[in-house]
């Protein structure tokens, strides 16, 4: 676990925690590589590393601030009942933003769940620095949910 994070943000590649609220971000023109193009190729132990490089980016006074979430890995979304059976997300969180939690929130909560997929973002990426940047994007959005900020602001400051 990357030292500027609080203990209890495990990386968790193929986790399993139950979830909370949903809340998810999803990228449009994402998906399987066009016809012809071949994702790039990267191992698991390399995207974590990926992902735990993408949590050092993460100042210091957030990363204090983050509370009870835990971070997952896992190879590809499945759309729940309800979604688009399309659906491609490169991440999701799940679970109460810092923004929303009252005294009630404290007492036995379950840790807020943020969960990186692996293959859309390999699916969209043909090098290995594109892996590496998409992860950021994808891993700092997905925190930023965390703390309450939504989609529409995201794609305001450029983390869409």
């Amino acid at each position: 676990m990357p030292a500027n994070l609080p203990p209890g943000l495990p990386i968790v590649p193929d986790g399993e925690a139950p979830g909370g609220q949903h809340m998810s971000s999803s990228f449009p023109g994402t998906g399987p590589a066009p016809l012809g193009v071949v994702s790039f190729s990267m191992s698991p132990e390399d995207f974590e590393a990926a992902v735990s490089d993408a949590l050092l980016l993460i100042p210091d006074k957030a990363a204090r601030a983050m509370d009870n979430v835990a971070i997952f890995i896992e190879d590809d979304y499945t759309p729940q009942p309800g979604d688009d059976p399309g659906t491609v997300l490169l991440g999701l969180y799940e679970g109460v933003p810092l923004t929303e939690r009252d005294s009630w929130w404290d007492a036995g909560s379950l840790p807020d769940r943020i969960t990186i997929f692996r293959q859309p973002i390999l699916d969209i990426c043909g090098s290995r620095q594109e892996v590496i940047d998409e992860v950021a994007i994808t891993v700092i959005h997905e925190i930023a949910h965390h703390f309450g900020i939504g989609d529409d602001r995201l794609h305001e400051l450029g983390w869409g």
